[in-house]
């Protein structure tokens, strides 16, 4: 009986040279990945002057601290003093300093802002004449019905003026709590980048918050691909000025590289009464109005600003200027979740935007901000469609210039 024939041994270059055949496909996934999360057919035009970078030098690691919540609140209204309320003591309301920074709980839901019933509207002199000559007092029996008026009427204009004084607080107090705000001085944030598309893609990402004077600059960069040689590249940048409502957006920028391929990149400006979007096209500019990149940071401000904003069922509605369109964009915060990071477990809000992604339309960013790091995002995921996503951890403590 014959033995059946021996296959013959594989060579060994078989697998290296399977490997290498490998290697252009998973290139060619990577640079798809690109395309995808990035903007088609634009029309671009030709871009102005590339955002000048604000020069600064991070020092030090933002340590994790009970967070500070900057009550918005307007001033407690008692009952009119009977006595005549002078210039100098009106002056003296509007001017009061607002209540101290109060320390909140971690991650329980934050009460409202005080409320109270505005005051009702001072008589007219008239009525005010009619009341007090009604009323029985001692010294309108004594002086007589026209000394009754005229006490009357002065008593009318006094609480025309208290009233009067009490908006004046009321709006001054409410800049007052807006200036009181302090932003974070400039800092930086690292990420590991992981993601998928028919398979695992891995990189890096870094947002780097600036600021000089009230000028700010938000820069997210994101590759793909070993930091020596990336396969993928985008920057995404804001830069404005912030103001009593947060930031305020005046031009913003993206930059795209691929290997192989010529940079795009593609500009928006903000007018004060409009937005140019990256087609040329003119839009108005809503209140608010905020870009892809510096949405994290205008989230910040208002978690900061606003109680109860950051508690699980509540929303936040942001006017968002894409490069195709500018519109109202709604996040829902989910709850409280721990995330386990490089750097430990942290304590953060979950919020996310209520549009779903789907294939040609705009790209989602659902983010995890820690109340402990200065309501900073420290996890970040950017989504296509199901299928097509890239997702950002925060790999160290931020770290920050001096102030």
């Amino acid at each position: 009986m014959t033995a059946p024939p021996v296959p013959p041994a594989s060579p060994r270059w078989r697998r290296p040279l399977l490997l290498l055949l490998l290697l252009p496909a998973v290139l060619l996934a990577h640079l798809w990945l690109a395309d995808r999360l990035v903007p088609q057919d634009l029309g671009f035009g030709d871009a102005p002057q590339r955002i000048a970078r604000i020069d600064v030098a991070f020092v030090r690691e933002l340590q994790p601290a009970a967070p500070v919540l900057r009550r918005l609140q307007p001033p407690r209204r008692g009952p009119r003093p009977a006595a005549a309320l002078t210039a100098d003591a009106a002056l003296a309301a509007a001017s009061a300093p607002l209540p101290a920074l109060l320390r909140e709980p971690l991650l329980e839901p934050l009460p409202e802002p005080l409320t109270e019933p505005l005051p009702a509207p001072a008589p007219s002199p008239a009525v005010a004449t009619a009341g007090a000559a009604s009323a029985p007092t001692g010294a309108a029996s004594a002086a007589g019905t026209a000394e009754a008026g005229t006490a009357a009427a002065a008593d009318g204009a006094m609480a025309g003026a208290a009233s009067a004084a009490e908006m004046a607080a009321a709006a001054g107090a409410a800049a007052s709590a807006s200036a009181a705000f302090e932003w974070p001085p400039s800092t930086r944030l690292d990420y590991l980048l992981t993601g998928n598309y028919r398979g695992p893609v891995e990189g890096q990402a870094r947002v780097d918050w600036l600021m000089r004077g009230s000028r700010y600059q938000v820069h997210l960069e994101l590759s793909v691909g070993p930091p020596f040689a990336p396969l993928v590249s985008r920057r995404l940048s804001s830069d404005g000025e912030v103001g009593a409502a947060g930031l305020v957006p005046l031009r913003y920028e993206e930059e795209t590289r691929v290997a192989f391929q010529q940079p795009r990149s593609l500009h928006m400006a903000f007018e004060p009464d409009r937005v140019r979007l990256a087609n040329g096209r003119e839009v108005p500019r809503p209140p608010g109005v905020q870009d892809s990149a510096s949405q994290f940071v205008q989230m910040t401000w208002l978690f900061t600003t606003r109680a109860g904003l950051l508690a699980a069922g509540a929303r936040v509605e942001i006017p968002l200027a894409l490069p195709r369109a500018v519109d109202l964009w709604v996040y829902d915060v989910l709850g409280a979740e721990t995330l386990y990071t490089p750097m430990g477990e942290v304590a953060t809000m979950h919020v996310k935007p209520r549009r779903e992604a789907r294939p040609g339309g705009d790209l989602t960013a659902e983010f995890w901000v820690a109340p402990t790091l200065q309501y900073l995002p420290v996890r970040i995921v950017i989504r296509q469609d199901a299928d097509t996503w890239v997702d950002l951890m925060i790999q160290r403590l931020p770290r920050q210039a001096q102030r």
